[in-house]
């Protein structure tokens, strides 16, 4: 942690003592907390940490997914737990835009042309290429990213749907960085679906990003039969979780081209396996869950956590609390 890090944070509870440690395993984290804490700023939670510090009464973490918590030492509620979301929003909006431009563009066929010194011609890019402008972008998962991701595709020209849990409710009260302005009203989606109604929002769209949080209610939230309705030309890009997506119902809809193709930042299994037939399909761009890292993250993670210290103080509401009935 930087000296600027560490003032922000200290300034935020005068008086309170901080000791940072860049911890590489759970061993590690369970040394550092021995001696006893009140808050923690962590990543990794290991299945002892309650029992080396018995008066742990907060979690920040560094991750905006809290899934890999729900079975954890504080997944019972007992410790309270807050997330990073809204860092992201930046950094994942615009990876998706990247993945979406890369497919229509044709990046990702002259990038593996590039590795065998072979020139392709123009000509065939007449009947390939296209641009984003006039195309449909279904964004599943409206929090602080699809709003950032929906802002700039519509400066794109492109029409926008979007799916949230409660349609109802467009107006987003999540955290976001500052300068980030993104869609708070809800205002640019064409229309907003719920989560039962999705096929609409499938059949529409030209591009589908996944947004979503990992829980029992969205694990294979796209299966056989959301494919199946889907634009022989549509783009899936998943950057919110692995198993959002059944996987082999996916490499099926890719081989049969029943689809165009797919951008994926995350997988069922990770590292994904080496027999996985995703490797050696023409029209996926893959990346190694690597969508969310960037220089600065940990700035904008450090005014956020310190935003909730002085909240936590007082007792104040904190940002970006986990519900545990919603598992996010």
């Amino acid at each position: 942690m930087s000296e600027k890090q560490r003032r922000l944070l200290l300034d935020a509870v005068p008086g309170s003592q901080l000791v940072d440690r860049q911890c590489a395993s759970g061993g590690e984290v369970l040394e550092l907390v021995r001696g006893g804490c009140d808050v923690l700023l962590t990543f990794m939670v290991p299945d002892e940490l309650l029992q080396a510090t018995p008066q742990l009464k907060w979690i920040q973490l560094i991750s905006a997914g809290a899934d890999h918590m729900m079975k954890g030492p504080a997944g019972n509620g007992v410790v309270r737990l807050t997330t990073t979301s809204g860092v992201h929003a930046a950094s994942l909006a615009e990876f998706a835009i990247a993945m979406m431009l890369m497919h229509v563009h044709r990046l990702h066929t002259t990038s593996r042309a590039q590795y065998r010194h072979q020139w392709l011609p123009a000509p065939e890019f007449m009947k390939t290429a296209d641009t984003l402008r006039g195309k449909t972008l279904g964004i599943i998962g409206y929090g602080s990213i699809g709003r950032e991701l929906a802002r700039i595709a519509q400066a794109l020209g492109m029409d926008v749907l979007a799916l949230k849990r409660d349609p109802t409710v467009l107006r987003d009260s999540g955290w976001m960085p500052s300068g980030i302005v993104g869609d708070p009203e809800g205002r640019i989606p064409r229309r907003v679906f719920a989560p039962e109604d999705r096929a609409g929002l499938l059949r529409e769209s030209d591009f589908v990003v996944l947004l979503l949080p990992l829980t029992a209610a969205t694990r294979h939230f796209i299966g056989a039969p959301e494919l199946a309705v889907m634009k022989p030309n549509a783009l899936l890009v998943n950057v919110g979780r692995g198993p959002l997506v059944d996987e082999p119902a996916l490499i099926s809809a890719l081989q049969d081209k029943r689809i165009a193709g797919a951008g994926l930042d995350v997988f069922e299994r990770e590292p994904l396996p080496t027999e996985s037939p995703l490797w050696d399909l023409e029209e996926v761009i893959m990346t190694p869950h690597m969508a969310g890292p960037f220089r600065g993250y940990l700035d904008l993670a450090c005014e956020l956590f310190a935003q909730n210290l002085r909240r936590f103080a007082v007792g104040e509401p904190m940002l970006n609390e986990i519900d545990w009935q919603l598992g996010y």
